[in-house]
């Protein structure tokens, strides 16, 4: 029982609805920016932290993802549009490696090379807020397509390595 809850707590959606991961990418992009033009450093984990939840349970422990699936989403007039999860996951992944990396490098004292990281992580998050363009999940296609990836990881994500 104990074992169901944790591996339940540990899981990730798959497929991935669109909407409300544009939504959290787009908070996202606005903390990084607020981090970055503000010179508030201490919103470097915070984005750490969401990246690590949502890497590791998707919506479960992250608070921009469970407004953004809970309470935004279902009173928006899109209709569902879905992608693989395990594409969504890896690009979540790479999300917090750079923004644990940040949050290291900043703690470190050296803050400009930390704000150098939240550039990239607020270009991305921007790109995926306003285009759709999920740059980590072209990644993890990429890999696919190059066979660092199995087949069996994600049987979804076919169509999307042509």
């Amino acid at each position: 029982m104990l074992f169901e809850a944790v591996r339940g707590l540990f899981s990730f959606p798959n497929p991935v609805n669109e909407t409300p991961a544009r939504l959290v990418a787009g908070a996202v992009a606005v903390i990084a920016v607020l981090a970055i033009a503000f010179q508030q450093g201490w919103l470097i984990p915070v984005l750490a932290y969401g990246f690590v939840a949502r890497a590791l349970t998707g919506p479960t422990l992250s608070p921009l993802a469970l407004v953004a699936t809970r309470v935004v989403t279902p009173h928006l007039p899109f209709r569902p549009r879905y992608s693989p999860g395990p594409a969504k996951r890896f690009a979540q992944t790479i999300g917090a490696a750079f923004t644990l990396t940040a949050t290291a490098v900043y703690f470190a004292g050296f803050q400009v090379e930390a704000y150098a990281l939240v550039v990239v992580v607020a270009l991305f998050a921007s790109l995926e807020a306003g285009f759709g363009l999920c740059v980590g999940c072209k990644a993890f296609f990429l890999g696919m397509r190059l066979g660092f990836v199995p087949p069996s990881v994600c049987e979804e994500c076919a169509p999307y390595l042509r």
